[in-house]
């Protein structure tokens, strides 16, 4: 494709906000509104991606390191065309120029590549991209002309009563030829009661000066959708989401209540997996096929195998293989690392932990800074002591090994393989392979005790 350079706005204050975080930092599905615009730039395999800042140019700079992309900053707030002024620079004298909005995050890749392929098969030295709305009042109308080129953008307060019924409405978002765009940059007036200089100044410079304009409208309103404050946030967030969990129902995946469940837009997952009421998936984070992911689980920048059932669970980034299950109300912290066919089960603790293939903690139990092996039992109420309360101390529990309802495995320390220990038990030192260790005060019964006491209640 020829060469594209994408212009991303995103220096505004967004004061509606009402939030000291610039407004395009604000999340929308695990992804800050800028950065899904940033996505969709990517997607249409532009050369160069530009973000125009001013408000909060640090944090903006500093949350986009990661991105591959070029700043230019905006310091004075002086309107659209001035804003793109700033990135003249960065824009090549030959190819395209699209100028996207950062707080226009619902806009998808396909109708972004639609508006090129209509602007370079059409000829046009610039392409607007409109919509149709029922009540378009305080947008821009689009007047065409009698072949259905762009003849002129109206704003509404300078519309008369003939420009006012038109629906058609500029969405701010246009393709450019770089060398045509430049050339009316530097035409562009600031001769307006707002003392700004305004982008859709361009449209008519180019008009004017024998150029043709074309348009291109767009079928679903809501990708123009622009966010200005914590309510409209809230309504693009549940466009995305429907949009995300219809993708994944539409590949595959089983969700029993929409309306209930949250997805992050880089989550991933395999087909028949089940999804219950109340699942949050965030982040990163991959399920594979066939598992079940029971009511009200967590699951944040994890990897999950085929064939999982979690139930009413917690996991941050950490891993679990095929055919493990984990819950009700376990909690994996980070880096939990779960093999094949492991159970965690009600209230149990993993926390910095590999625990390998058909081993078992059922419940009650916490397992920190651990390397347990296969086939190991972990009984109920075990604990791994390992903080000595300035360090965290490994504790190895070998295969085969089995370890006893209420005992502390006081770390650093290993259990051999096929060890056991008995019921109770603190160890502090070395279980060998295949021996029992019993680490407890031997049974004492007082005889008589209660009644010496004169406990004995009377009946």
């Amino acid at each position: 494709m020829d060469d594209i350079t994408a212009v991303i706005l995103a220096a505004g204050a967004g004061t509606r906000m009402k939030s000291n975080l610039p407004k395009v930092l604000h999340q929308l599905c695990g992804k800050s509104m800028v950065e899904h615009v940033i996505d969709v730039s990517m997607e249409v395999h532009v050369k160069k991606t530009v973000v125009v800042i001013g408000h909060g140019a640090d944090l903006l700079e500093n949350a986009l390191s990661h991105r591959n992309v070029h700043f230019a900053c905006q310091r004075e707030q002086l309107g659209t065309g001035h804003a793109v002024m700033q990135a003249k620079a960065e824009i090549p004298d030959e190819g395209y120029v699209l100028l996207l909005y950062g707080d226009t995050p619902l806009i998808k890749s396909g109708t972004i590549q639609q508006l090129i392929d209509h602007h370079i098969e059409g000829s046009y030295k610039a392409t607007v991209l409109t919509a149709n709305f029922e009540d378009p009042s305080g947008y821009g109308r689009i007047v065409r002309d009698d072949v259905g080129n762009v003849k002129g953008i109206v704003e509404h307060k300078d519309a008369n009563d003939l420009e006012r019924a038109i629906h058609e409405i500029n969405s701010g978002i246009y393709c450019y030829d770089a060398k045509f765009l430049k050339e009316a940059l530097g035409c562009i007036k600031n001769d307006n009661s707002q003392g700004e200089y305004y982008i859709t100044d361009a449209i008519g410079i180019l008009r004017n000066a024998g150029h043709t304009v074309g348009a291109l409208k767009i079928r679903d309103n809501t990708e123009i959708m622009g966010i200005n404050s914590k309510v409209q946030l809230a309504e693009a967030q549940e466009i995305m989401q429907k949009r995300l969990l219809e993708n994944l129902m539409n590949n595959g995946v089983t969700i029993i209540h929409p309306q209930n469940t949250y997805v992050d837009k880089e989550v991933e997952i395999g087909r028949d997996t089940v999804l219950y009421p109340g699942v949050i998936l965030r982040g990163s984070t991959k399920i594979g096929e066939d598992c079940i992911i029971g009511h009200n689980s967590r699951i944040e920048d994890s990897v999950i195998g085929n064939s999982v059932e979690i139930q009413s669970s917690t996991i941050i980034k950490s891993s679990i293989e095929e055919g493990s299950h984990v819950g009700p109300y376990a909690y994996l912290r980070p880096n939990s690392r779960l093999g094949k066919n492991v159970k965690i089960g009600d209230f149990v603790e993993v926390k910095d932990s590999t625990i390998g293939d058909n081993s078992k903690a059922s419940h009650l139990a916490y397992i920190g800074n651990a390397e347990v092996g296969e086939n190991v039992n972990i009984g109920c109420g075990v604990v791994f002591v390992n903080y000595d309360g300035k360090n965290k101390h490994k504790t190895i529990v070998e295969d085969n090994a089995f370890v006893g309802s209420n005992v502390n495995l006081v770390a650093p320390v290993t259990v051999k393989k096929y060890g056991y220990i008995a019921t109770g038990s603190t160890i502090t030192t070395e279980v060998p392979e295949g021996a029992l260790s019993v680490a407890r005060a031997r049974q004492k019964n007082i005889l008589g005790w209660v009644d010496k006491k004169k406990l004995l209640k009377k009946e």
